[in-house]
């Protein structure tokens, strides 16, 4: 696999990481504030929901970053 091929396949991965995690934190949105889940919306679950999605759109990326960086050493 040459360089750009490998870097075309890493960029994929960090950008459909970053999108499930977008796509967790609108999940929690709307659970918390439509009646998705139950009439009135269901706080705690969409809150909770909306971190997680928060987390891992900021924080998931950077530990894949680290790891590449070890294996290209």
């Amino acid at each position: 696999m040459n360089d750009d091929e490998l870097w075309k396949k890493r960029f994929r991965k960090f950008l459909a990481i970053r999108l499930v995690g977008l796509a967790t934190f609108l999940a929690g949105i709307a659970v918390a504030f439509t009646d998705f889940v139950q009439p009135g919306g269901q706080k705690l679950v969409g809150g909770l929901l909306a971190v997680m999605g928060a987390l891992d759109a900021v924080i998931a990326p950077r530990v894949l970053k680290r790891g590449w960086e070890k294996q290209d050493k």
